[in-house]
């Protein structure tokens, strides 16, 4: 049953259950308020470093440290091994430093199906102070072991709302938003010139621009090509350190292979929303999707306290009499 639990989406999501290992994510995950089912451990030490309070409310198993090897995902496991109910993110208690620096910046993770890369940008999202982190449905499970594993503790930091299907996402959305994607098609590029390459964040098969054609990638044409290049939308591209963080604002991140989905486009471009580029050198392939989510969010943390120091900055300046 744990093997099943931490290997199986479906029987995730039809048991409501999830896999916790190590004594950090489990600390984190009772003290956000996750509700433990089961802890298995192979000395009664592991269970010391945890809350008390919280543990009890489990059945505490002790088993043979070669059983914990036999199950556990890491290469060097600790022994101490977590069923949890998934967590509802309505239901959290998220921790009160994470909540006092919380900032109206949202991040939408389209088509990440690499694990290692979802877990790093949940951590980079929490790092940089999101309110929530949206996932659709192209995105892998954030419970596999993959992405816990690179979350770090994320998952029990910031909202994650899974599973969302694109009419859905702006009923998750605050009223007014602006949402922008995180685009590698550079707007300075020479007409006729410009190509989409394998990378984060950017949009196979919507040109940048009706002057720059871009070139569609293979792999990922197949998937939209019901879309037609009228349906998606232009939508102005800058660099990312330029002006764009208006509160609130949104950040989509597309994934390696498939890019960006023409409805994210169609969603930025009913927000005003724009195209954030990254500039790298040419010739260079195009950044990983999660370095480019710790860029974005942390210039898009940056924008949002600089310009909330200039609105206080206003209020204290002298009325004149």
């Amino acid at each position: 049953k744990v093997v099943t639990i931490a290997k199986s989406k479906k029987f995730r999501d039809n048991h409501g259950k999830v896999l916790l290992e190590g004594h950090r994510l489990i600390k984190d995950a009772l003290e956000a308020g996750a509700v433990p089912q089961t802890l298995f451990f192979s000395t009664v030490g592991h269970l010391k470093l945890l809350p008390e309070a919280e543990i009890k409310r489990a059945s505490l198993v002790k088993v043979k440290f070669e059983d914990i090897k036999t199950w556990s995902d890491l290469v060097t496991p600790q022994g101490l091994l977590g069923i949890f109910s998934k967590p509802d993110p309505a239901k959290m208690s998220y921790p009160a430093a994470q909540l006092a620096n919380s900032l109206p910046l949202l991040l939408i993770c389209d088509n990440i199906r690499d694990p290692g890369n979802l877990g790093t940008i949940l951590r980079s999202a929490a790092g940089a102070g999101c309110e929530k982190v949206l996932l659709t449905k192209g995105c892998v499970d954030p419970w596999e072991p993959k992405v816990l594993r690179a979350g770090m503790g994320a998952h029990f930091r910031v909202p994650i709302i899974t599973n969302l299907d694109w009419e859905s996402v702006p009923t998750n959305l605050p009223a007014g938003i602006q949402v922008c994607v995180a685009d590698n098609n550079d707007p300075g590029a020479a007409a006729g010139t410009a190509s989409v390459p394998r990378g984060a964040g950017r949009a196979n098969s919507a040109p940048a621009s009706t002057k720059a054609p871009v070139k569609s990638s293979s792999k990922a044409a197949p998937e939209h090509e019901d879309e037609g290049a009228a349906g998606i939308p232009e939508l102005g591209a800058q660099d990312y350190y330029e002006d764009w963080a208006r509160a609130p604002v949104a950040v989509v991140i597309g994934g390696e292979t498939h890019g960006l989905s023409p409805a994210a486009l169609r969603l930025a471009a009913s927000t005003g929303g724009k195209r954030l580029v990254i500039p790298v050198v040419p010739g260079v392939d195009s950044l990983n999707s999660a370095i480019a989510a710790g860029i974005v969010l942390f210039e898009g943390k940056r924008q949002l306290l600089w310009r909330h120091k200039q609105e206080d900055d206003r209020q204290k300046l002298p009325v004149p009499g």
